[in-house]
């Protein structure tokens, strides 16, 4: 058993990553002091990192060589007038870019009710330095603001424009991961494959949770005038059970409700998986699945990829490498330590 009391040694290292990240807040919106952590991680490997308004970039020596992504806003709460918070991603200033049917929108209500007890804490939005802790109350959806209002104890003093974090701890337990690990996560996986001798290029996005991270990820594309078909994305996703998340270690698209992902991408993680013997799903095929048997249909969900690919036609296109998690959206999601392990060796096959 590793130092960290999981049932993976191996993984001892990447934890030693994932921890320290996990308590640093990026609320949406107000990631600037979550992308200094970063930096400094980065700077030690010894690679090239370069910082572009809602972009961090990192970059070894054959950068061409595949493009990795990973969003690393997390959910939080925004003091939005006295003793008023509410859901950071679904101000009404973030609602407009969401564009609809998104998983999160469509999560809103399955998620009003889980908030209540946990302990959050308040940041200077730029600095990050720390204000204070309180506990949420209640949560519920306000009907005219279409968001999810939060009554918070002990954070009266706070003033509007205020980033609130979830309080959040690593725990480890029976080959599992609980923190809010959407999507800290992928970015302390790219940073372990750097570490692993990684030389491509990793892009770390701010405000995927509300609908803008690829607007950065294309401005930087454009930027380097560079296109691309071997754009791979990193995140977690979401299942109903441990049952149906345990079904695969890890998770893949054809595509999502904006279109096709690349094929032969998609195949190429495929082909890896199969010559690893790592256990493979298809979430839009699952989705459509379950559809077939639920009263109200789930959404196929817009991605970060998906946008891009849309807004290129077609120009820059990949495709997306998930873990799959239950808990989604809560300071609980959870992982197995198995998938975490089958994503790091199927992304070393590309040192």
């Amino acid at each position: 058993m590793g130092t960290n009391g999981n049932l993976y040694p191996e993984l001892d290292e990447f934890l030693d990553i994932l921890k320290p990240l996990i308590r640093e807040p990026s609320v949406v919106g107000n990631e600037d002091s979550f992308f200094r952590a970063l930096r400094r991680e980065l700077e030690e490997v010894g690679v090239e990192v370069n910082y572009y308004h809602g972009i961090l970039v990192a970059q070894g020596h054959d950068p061409h060589s595949l493009i990795l992504s990973a969003h690393i806003d997390r959910h939080g709460l925004l003091c939005t007038g006295p003793k008023e918070f509410q859901y950071a991603a679904f101000i009404a200033g973030n609602q407009g870019e969401i564009m609809g049917d998104s998983v999160s929108e469509h999560m809103l209500h399955t998620i009003e009710n889980r908030f209540q007890g946990q302990r959050v804490q308040a940041h200077l939005p730029y600095t990050g330095t720390y204000l204070g802790q309180g506990e949420i109350t209640r949560s519920y959806i306000c009907p005219e603001r279409k968001n999810l209002i939060f009554e918070v104890d002990g954070l009266d003093f706070l003033q509007p424009g205020t980033p609130v974090a979830f309080l959040d701890r690593l725990q480890i337990a029976d080959g599992l991961i609980s923190a809010q690990l959407d999507n800290v996560l992928s970015a302390a996986i790219l940073i372990y494959l750097f570490r692993l001798g990684f030389q491509g290029t990793a892009l770390f996005t701010a405000q995927e949770e509300s609908g803008r991270s690829w607007r950065y990820t294309l401005s930087w594309f454009q930027r380097q005038q560079l296109t691309t078909q071997r754009l791979v994305v990193l995140d977690t996703s979401p299942y109903g059970t441990r049952e149906d998340a345990s079904a695969q270690l890890i998770t893949l698209r054809h595509r999502d409700a904006n279109g096709s992902f690349s094929e032969e991408m998609t195949q190429e993680l495929v082909n890896h998986c199969q010559n690893l013997g790592l256990t493979y799903g298809f979430k839009d095929e699952y989705i459509a699945d379950q559809n077939k048997i639920r009263t109200k249909p789930f959404p196929l969900g817009r991605t970060e990829l998906g946008r891009l690919v849309v807004a290129t036609n077609g120009a820059i296109n990949g495709t997306t490498l998930q873990i799959p998690t239950t808990e989604y959206h809560t300071s609980s999601e959870t992982a197995s330590l198995a998938s975490i392990a089958g994503i790091i060796q199927l992304l070393k096959e590309y040192i």
